[in-house]
């Protein structure tokens, strides 16, 4: 492809783009940020961040109309931004054209998945698909492979995608389960808050037990939005534990060690919005989900960690496997 567009140029966004511009068959790529923000700043300046360094066929703007006159376009920027953002692109003609969300998240006041989100605002026909899977930029830039998966409403759709972003550095697989694997990928960021709490307080052992009992209580959430709750268990989700729950380069885990010390982090961590999303759904249509329920008393309510994570082992006995809830 001759041109695609990147808006975000974040740790992610930046590394999408030049993903596309170096791994990919895409001769430019068009990097936008808002012009009054550090990292277009430190991007425009020194042509570099802390992660990477832009390639030549890698154009940096802040005019979004610019972008947005690309075919493809990715997205990756806040998740609680993409509703503004999505009002923003429906005042231009994007009709016709491809949109990949690749951002990991629920909306925090509607708990609605991206792809929704974006949709609902873009009063066009559109083709969107969402990005989910394992792969921090620190790996991917040291040519450490991974696998993701592109989902869509649209089949067809998932082929223009994974055509233009395949590589041998990522391999894709075509997603099933579009609402499942949004839902998967926002709650992997709210786990990944409880195992940096765990990682905080020295409970490394617990983790085990997280890993275990989560994507049970995901898979209920997963199916109450409609999706397949077996999707749980793929590279949206539980695929991408390894990258969130135990690596120093995520955000969410990095948040949760430092709360559990009583230490700030400055950096987004998208699981703190998400699991207010979670907590809206869950009280709503009583779904059983005591992890991200002790969770938000913790970081919300400021209940005591240890005594709140005890609690969780005072509940009534259970067996392990149950069906889905119906």
């Amino acid at each position: 492809m001759k041109q695609i567009s990147v808006i975000g140029c974040g740790r992610w966004g930046s590394f999408l783009g030049w993903y596309a511009a170096n791994c990919c068959d895409v001769e430019t790529v068009l990097l936008y940020g808002r012009e009054n923000s550090k990292t277009f700043a430190e991007l425009n300046d020194k042509r570099k961040n802390e992660y990477l360094t832009l390639s030549d066929n890698m154009l940096l703007t802040s005019d979004i109309a610019s972008v947005l006159k690309n075919e493809f376009v990715i997205i990756s920027i806040s998740c609680q931004n993409l509703r503004d953002l999505a009002k923003q692109i429906n005042a231009y003609n994007v009709a016709g054209k491809t949109f990949l969300l690749a951002m990991k998240g629920l909306e925090e006041n509607s708990a609605e998945i991206l792809a929704d989100v974006f949709l609902s605002e873009i009063k066009q026909k559109i083709h969107v698909a969402t990005l989910g899977g394992p792969g921090h930029v620190e790996d991917y830039m040291r040519k450490v492979p991974s696998a993701a998966v592109i989902d869509s409403y649209e089949p067809e759709t998932l082929d223009y995608v994974i055509k233009i972003l395949q590589s041998d550095l990522i391999r894709f697989y075509y997603g099933t389960d579009i609402i499942g694997n949004q839902v998967g990928a926002a709650l992997k960021n709210v786990i990944g808050l409880a195992a940096g709490i765990l990682d905080g307080l020295g409970w490394h052992g617990l983790k085990g037990a997280l890993m275990a009992r989560a994507p049970i209580e995901v898979g209920r959430l997963i199916q109450y939005k409609g999706g397949n709750p077996s999707s749980v268990y793929g590279l949206a989700h539980l695929g991408d534990y390894e990258a969130t729950l135990f690596s120093r380069n995520s955000h969410n885990r990095m948040f949760g060690e430092m709360f559990a010390k009583g230490e700030r982090y400055g950096k987004l961590a998208e699981g703190v919005a998400t699991l207010r999303a979670v907590k809206l759904l869950a009280d709503k249509a009583n779904i059983d989900m005591p992890i991200c329920q002790a969770l938000y008393q913790v970081i919300f309510e400021e209940k005591d960690i240890k005594k709140t994570i005890r609690g969780l082992f005072e509940r009534s006995l259970k067996k392990e496997f149950e069906p889905w809830i119906k």
